[in-house]
């Protein structure tokens, strides 16, 4: 399975309305609202349109929050291994959001523009390093064939010890959902690039 064949569409129709607007005050209620004013701090945008829409369903958004943030912050994967994931999933998803949000979050963990676009590439682009190559190679296999082959589960077993193996297919799966879900729903983009 070469990159070349997972890429997707070049161009994307002009962005739809939100199906679910994001919401204010109201609709999330005290808690999510301060949660996602918090967010938007964060990422340093007006408002973090992926909490101001999750949030509406109020108990759900405060279950999901904890599970993602740890694959995020406190995982054990390291944290460039995890963007490369992320990265990799939003690119086969051709999910904006994603590489909006992790696009920038990945600088910040040393993946800098040119891996960056070796990840968009596949497995076999120039400026990856090994590991990278296994990480885009299983992720490729996860994302498209719901699997793994057996030479890609034993490099990837390489890598990593069992937790780590198991963590890995809940990143790209929590990443390949939530790509789905933004496309659905329609969430906005937080920032106008």
């Amino acid at each position: 399975m070469t990159g070349s064949e997972l890429t997707p569409p070049e161009s994307s129709p002009a962005p739809m309305p939100a199906r679910i607007p994001p919401g204010g005050f109201r609709e999330l209620g005290p808690v999510n609202w301060v949660i996602a004013k918090a967010g938007a701090r964060g990422i340093r945008a007006p408002k973090f349109h992926l909490f101001n829409v999750l949030g509406q369903h109020r108990l759900l958004f405060l279950a999901w929050l904890p599970f993602s943030g740890y694959l995020l912050y406190a995982g054990k994967l390291s944290r460039q291994d995890a963007e490369v994931v992320i990265l990799r999933v939003g690119h086969l998803r051709a999910s904006e959001y994603e590489l909006q949000q992790h696009r920038r979050l990945a600088r910040s963990r040393g993946l800098d523009a040119a891996t960056q676009a070796a990840i968009f590439e596949g497995p076999d682009a120039d400026g990856l390093t090994a590991r990278q190559r296994v990480l885009v190679t299983a992720t490729d296999e996860f994302v498209i064939t719901r699997s793994m082959s057996t030479e890609t589960w034993t490099a990837l077993a390489k890598l990593y010890n069992r937790a780590q193996i198991i963590e890995f297919c809940t990143l790209a799966g929590q990443y390949d959902a939530l790509a789905a879900t933004m496309a659905t729903l329609r969430i906005p983009l937080d920032f106008p690039d």
